[in-house]
């Protein structure tokens, strides 16, 4: 299995829309610009939030078995994907890359 490094490079925030429709709520995101994690053997990476997981980790794990090339061409490194968090707030962008040993 090949070693994944996922690292949040956007994070956005939607007041509006946090004003409008979500509840508040104490504490957020922790991910900071430029964090990094790297999954072995396709695992979540124990820092990474579980939520943000979900939203990458079928990318992750085909990375993590060599695969790639997502939507035909839609990255320019095809063992890479570009996927945010589901936080439709305050979602993070991150990079998914193969890395090597």
């Amino acid at each position: 299995m090949k070693r994944v490094r996922i690292t949040a490079l956007r994070r956005s925030c939607y007041p509006d829309l946090i004003k409008q429709y979500e509840n508040p709520i104490e504490h957020a995101c922790d991910v900071c610009l430029g964090q990094s994690f790297i999954s072995e053997d396709g695992e979540r990476p124990k820092e990474l939030c579980e939520s943000a997981w979900e939203s990458m980790r079928s990318f992750v794990e085909e990375l993590a078995r060599g695969g790639g090339n997502f939507y035909d061409g839609w990255m320019k490194n095809p063992h890479s994907a570009m996927i945010s968090c589901n936080d439709g707030f305050r979602p993070v962008s991150f990079y998914i890359e193969v890395i090597e040993n």
